[in-house]
């Protein structure tokens, strides 16, 4: 009897069941969609394999799709999720993006997201460093890798993901520049890439994605105001500046440039900032060429943007005003870069000074009082008794 019903097999349900291979037991199961589903329990125990399979049972019961294999999702597949993302919502950091996971995956390439842990991502940073990435190169990757996991844990295709932390930046610039320092720059320069810096100078805005982008109808003269569209900036927000005296008298020159050029080309030209009509796609190198002959070869391109916020802080902007004009969202940039107004620093060391004057006079005058009370304490007058005569 024994023996006959220890050779008797179970009987397997259509929808599913568990079986044995080697010490480990397996599920088997049709899902919703028709489909049949292998898994390993990854346990030498009976129970775990049909707890398994009845949330299986459950989740097809309940019209859902059969749940995520986890082992079976890569860390290739998130990164690759992440980049259809961006290209499908058109987002301006795809390019970066890019870039990031092609560096990702020479160390998670073929790697299961469930086994990627933080000592993983910690050695992938270590990895980077060594090969001369700076720390803020290498926060962008892990920001990259952490979007990716937590997109997977929204689409649903892994449960959880490794701690994966940044590391600390100390690339504060601290460069700034002054009227006669972007002049003497100037003066270095091509006049058509001179007048871009002094548009950068006054306004703050970005040379790539905003200077050099310029079109003439986004100078509407008879509004005062130089425009920035929706959609052309980098938080996607449109922006005005008003053209004041020196503003507009750079634009009026480039105006009368781009017009000399259409008559001599017999074609239209809508960008503001040209060479002879053609874009002016980026100019670093003729920039670190006229700082270093204008003896300021530390200066760069960004620091025009803090110098502007600057200006507009000693103009007394408020500082809701100055944002917006140059297109910040926060005022991280007053406390990353230490820019106050110079009034307030002065006011400030007005009321230390008084201070200090009035503690010092406290102090004299304390002295002064504890003098007269020692010299009031030294004074007793001692009457001498008369001699006493003897008989």
């Amino acid at each position: 009897m024994d023996r006959a019903m220890k050779g008797k097999r179970r009987v397997r349900r259509a929808e599913g069941h568990v079986y044995r291979r080697w010490q480990i037991w397996w599920l088997k199961w049709v899902s919703a969609d028709g489909r049949t589903h292998f898994r390993s329990s990854h346990s030498r125990d009976r129970a775990v394999a049909v707890t398994l399979l009845r949330e299986e049972l459950q989740r097809k019961g309940r019209g859902l799709a059969a749940s995520p294999d986890t082992l079976r999702c890569l860390v290739d597949d998130l990164l690759e999720s992440l980049l259809v993302r961006y290209r499908t919502e058109q987002r301006k950091s795809v390019s970066r993006a890019e870039l990031s996971c092609r560096h990702l995956l020479r160390l998670f390439k073929g790697v299961p997201a469930v086994r990627a842990t933080g000592a993983d991502v910690s050695r992938y940073a270590d990895l980077r460093l060594k090969d001369g990435a700076a720390a803020a190169t290498v926060n962008r990757e892990l920001a990259a890798l952490r979007a990716a996991f937590r997109l997977g844990i929204r689409n649903g295709v892994i449960f959880g993901m490794p701690f994966i932390g940044l590391l600390p930046e100390r690339n504060v610039r601290t460069g700034f520049a002054e009227h006669a320092q972007v002049e003497a720059v100037c003066r270095h320069l091509p006049a058509d890439e001179a007048d871009a810096v002094r548009v950068m100078f006054i306004t703050g805005w970005r040379s790539r994605s905003e200077i050099l982008r310029l079109t003439w109808p986004q100078v509407d003269w008879g509004g005062g105001l130089l425009r920035l569209e929706p959609g052309t900036t980098k938080n996607d927000e449109g922006r005005s500046f008003p053209l004041i005296p020196e503003l507009r008298a750079v634009l009026e020159r480039r105006l009368e440039v781009t017009r000399r050029c259409e008559r001599a080309q017999g074609r239209i030209i809508p960008l503001v900032f040209h060479r002879r009509g053609r874009p002016i796609k980026a100019m670093r190198r003729s920039w670190a060429s006229a700082c270093r002959h204008a003896g300021v070869p530390a200066l760069l391109l960004h620091d025009l943007r803090r110098s502007a916020v600057r200006n507009l802080e000693r103009a007394s902007v408020s500082r809701s005003v100055a944002m917006k004009l140059t297109g910040h969202k926060t005022e991280n940039v007053y406390r990353r870069y230490a820019i106050v107004a110079e009034g307030d620093l002065i006011q400030a060391g007005q009321k230390l000074s008084a201070q200090l004057t009035t503690a010092r006079a406290l102090s004299r005058a304390a002295s002064r009082s504890m003098g007269r009370d020692a010299s009031s304490r030294g004074s007793i007058v001692i009457k001498k008794s008369p001699p006493v005569r003897r008989e």
